[in-house]
């Protein structure tokens, strides 16, 4: 960042490097500031104190949306450029410098603010973390030399990718006879019993294939998948998994599959035939009165209270037939659905996602059944509104990628179906948020089903022929391919440089983003500390310098054996 002088400033917004337009300083003159130095009360030690105190002030003002990382520092970099010069300043002090202070906080108040618009939601409060999907969310990469930390071998198969929250790890799978299974697991490598909690029928009425997006103390998911009809959306509280809310989404072939996004109070998910459903977490119903997420939760802890003391009483007039309250006889509170687009027109599996005030989906046709749009549209996050419609080739099922104005989607001949990759096409393509313009579309001579994963300016897509391919995000063209040898269905994840992908095997690959080289290989079948070999269909993730993956062994040639959800960090 070139630091201008504050003589004339005016803010252009350009896109920084992360591609979300922030405030950046640009000089409306020529001339520059010629003025001497000076080290007094508003000199370099003062200002550093001014800036320190502007921001904390902008940030802790309500009118404020909670800041991203990014745009923090993007705030620190222009103070940090504008203190200098108020050094310079000092002889204006009853001033102009005045008046720069207050330039200043109006501009790391614009930069704080536009972090609520642009495409950076809250870590993990979305698919594989963010909107470029990457599958890291702390800018921390994986082992240089990998080694199993610990392993959970396990006869659920997991479809959807792990997700981290802070030291745990939530792991979504489908148990004997397709029963939903949820558990939230320790990541602490020295912990004795992994498990925390788990949740499974009835509290889950479906199997469920959705990633959890996390916020503050809640995870959401969605249940159903393809073969049921109906679902349901869930919030659950993290530290002991009791459900918060439910929201059902009746109908014929409506499932929650995708991982729903969060953003500013709202919750939304890509429902299948039911289209796209955005719902306010904040205004919840329960026995017929509206109530904000306090009160819903001082009415079912009175609830739970009553539900305690009747049972102490059975509990006295006859111990053997008392039975004790559980959570499946508290009512169930239910968010106010805000809109719902697309229903019984569209069809979504994939995530959905939030860029700029918009919500980006993805519809599939369904051959079989003939229902459905193959297309990609934009809608207005607050109406719900449809701004913009592309039609598409191929069907996408892993959902759009956002990179500041550019959407990066993959399509597929076939989707999760391990017999049915000969003769598989794929493709990937890039529009304009704005209008939906096509930037570029390539096509790959085998399935994509996963999403891309956009880094350092580069897409990065994994195909059932065995290959992860890298194209330049702004024109398309192709930087490397990585051969394998073993199909993929499971996006990659991008860390500090490095790609990491696993395959049908259960071999985790980490391969170089700028060269496409190979750095290492993990496989799962043949390491002595698991022995399992697997099918990866929801992608790897990193956190903390760990990998974390889980497989499915659901079809394909270790079909019903079982499965294994790894940690993987330095030897």
């Amino acid at each position: 960042m070139k630091c201008k002088s504050s003589r004339g400033l005016k803010l252009s917004f350009t896109a920084s490097a992360s591609g979300s337009p922030l405030p950046t300083p640009a000089r409306r003159n020529a001339s520059p500031n010629r003025d001497g130095g000076g080290r007094g009360a508003g000199g370099e030690g003062g200002s550093r104190r001014l800036d320190e105190a502007s921001l904390a002030v902008v940030s802790a003002n309500p009118l404020t949306p909670d800041p991203s990382p990014p745009a923090i520092q993007r705030a620190r970099e222009i103070l940090s450029c504008w203190s200098g010069e108020r050094g310079d300043r000092r002889r204006h002090a009853t001033g102009d410098g005045r008046r720069v202070v207050v330039r200043m906080y109006f501009a790391v108040a614009l930069v704080l603010s536009m972090s609520s618009i642009t495409n950076a939601v809250e870590p993990w409060a979305t698919y594989r973390g963010n909107m470029q999907r990457t599958g890291n969310t702390d800018g921390i990469g994986g082992p240089a030399a990998p080694k199993i930390l610990w392993a959970i071998p396990s006869k659920d198969h997991y479809i959807a990718a792990p997700v981290p929250a802070g030291d745990r790890l939530l792991v979504s799978g489908l148990g004997a006879f397709n029963v939903g299974q949820f558990a939230c697991l320790s990541i602490d490598p020295k912990i004795s019993e992994r498990l925390l909690w788990s949740k499974t029928t009835p509290a889950l009425k479906l199997p469920s294939v959705s990633s959890p997006a996390i916020l503050k103390d809640k995870l959401y998911f969605g249940d159903g998948m393809h073969q049921t009809n109906g679902a349901t959306l869930y919030c659950l509280d993290l530290v002991k998994g009791g459900t918060v809310w439910q929201h059902p989404v009746p109908g014929n072939l409506v499932h929650l599959e995708g991982a729903p996004t969060i953003e500013v109070g709202k919750v939304y998910i890509g429902g299948g035939a039911a289209g796209v459903l955005c719902v306010d977490m904040h205004a919840l119903s329960l026995e017929g009165k509206t109530l904000d997420p306090a009160g819903v939760e001082k009415a079912l802890a009175q609830r739970w209270k009553e539900l305690q003391a009747k049972y102490e009483i059975d509990r006295k007039k006859d111990p053997d037939f008392a039975i004790p309250p559980n959570e499946e006889q508290l009512p169930k509170p239910n968010p106010k659905r805000v809109w719902q687009q697309g229903k019984d027109k569209w069809h979504v599996d994939a995530p959905v996602a939030f860029a700029q005030g918009k919500i980006l989906v993805a519809s599939a046709f369904l051959d079989k059944e003939q229902i459905g749009d193959r297309a990609l549209y934009c809608l207005d996050a607050k109406s719900g509104d449809v701004l913009w419609r592309k039609p598409l080739p191929l069907n996408p099922w892993g959902g759009p990628s956002v990179e500041g104005d550019t959407i990066v989607l993959s399509g597929s001949s076939i989707g999760y179906y391990p017999n049915a990759l000969k003769g598989a096409r794929g493709m990937i393509a890039a529009f304009d948020l704005k209008s939906g313009a096509e930037k570029w579309q390539k096509e790959i001579p085998a399935g994509v089903v996963g999403c891309a994963a956009l880094a350092d300016g580069a897409a990065i897509v994994t195909a059932t022929d065995g290959k992860i391919r890298a194209f330049n995000l702004a024109d398309g063209e192709r930087r490397w391919i990585y051969d394998s040898k073993v199909p993929y269905f499971a996006p990659a994840a991008i860390a500090k440089g490095v790609v990491y992908a696993g395959d049908f095997k259960g071999a985790i690959h980490a391969v170089d983003l700028k060269s496409g080289g190979k750095q290492w290989i993990l496989d799962l079948g043949t390491e002595p500390a698991t022995k399992s070999p697997g099918m990866v269909y929801g992608g790897p993730i990193v956190h903390g310098g760990k990998i974390y993956v889980a497989t499915c062994n659901l079809e394909g040639p270790f079909a019903r054996q079982p499965t294994v959800v790894v940690c993987i960090g330095e030897k």
